[in-house]
């Protein structure tokens, strides 16, 4: 298969998938995104000056500022990820786990750790751009890794890099598009919403988290499709192999 057809036929799975699972995708969306919506809003909004930056460390106050906003609203995101891997891979007599099952499967320590570890490698990459690419593309399929093979925080971001090598490209005109248009949609929406109830945090924070809960099963789900036909190809023996609840 080429590298294109490839490419489209990944797109369609990820699409398909999403149709498929839209009710319980939405529902743990919201579940997550509620509460980090709301601290995703609070740094948006908070200015810089506040925090009496001197006039030679105006640089580094805005380096930490793309920081924050880049982890931010990649935490979540990451812990998703993680969370849907349980949803499409682990099946409880046939069907998807509830949103208790899957609280209570998740592996939180080691995936917290991935979530911030990821977010904070990625921003600082992105204040040179280049790294942040490589970073985002390397390392990001190390939260379904965790949910699925079980290992631990260094071996899932060993296991990453060894599932995207030779398959680089794939991933990043995967995930990299994915992650542009749902950061510019939640841009779009939340400018909205800025400008129609006048910067009310309540306001934005509905629209952030509605943006989210929308979007980002998109990226989850491919993340958990490419890890998984990765490791089958790379001999492992992961499959979606659950169905939908009801």
């Amino acid at each position: 298969m080429s590298r294109r057809a490839e490419l489209v036929s990944t797109y369609a799975r990820i699409g398909r998938t999403y149709i498929r699972w839209a009710p319980s995708l939405l529902l743990l969306a919201l579940a997550v995104f509620a509460p980090l919506g709301l601290l995703h809003e609070v740094v948006i909004n908070a200015e810089i000056g506040s925090f009496g930056f001197g006039n030679g460390l105006k640089l580094v106050g805005a380096a930490l500022a793309v920081l924050a906003v880049v982890g931010v609203g990649l935490i979540g995101e990451v812990f998703y990820t993680g969370a849907v891997a349980i949803s499409l891979t682990h099946p409880k007599e046939g069907r998807a786990p509830s949103l208790r099952e899957i609280a209570g499967m998740v592996n939180y320590g080691p995936l917290i750790a991935i979530d911030v570890i990821y977010s904070v490698l990625v921003g600082l990459g992105v204040i040179a751009i280049v790294p942040g690419i490589l970073a985002y593309v390397w390392l990001g399929l190390a939260a379904p890794v965790v949910e699925i093979e079980h290992c631990g925080i260094r071996a899932a971001f060993r296991r990453s890099v060894q599932l995207v090598r030779g398959k680089f490209f794939l991933v990043a005109l995967v995930l990299l598009p994915i992650e542009i248009a749902g950061d510019a949609l939640t841009k779009v929406v939340t400018g909205l919403a800025h400008h129609a109830f006048g910067g009310s945090v309540i306001a934005e924070w509905a629209a952030d988290v509605l943006t989210n809960v929308a979007f980002t099963p998109f990226y989850a789900v491919a993340a958990v499709l490419l890890t998984v036909d990765l490791i089958r190809e790379k001999g492992g023996g992961a499959e979606l192999h659950s169905k939908p609840r009801p």
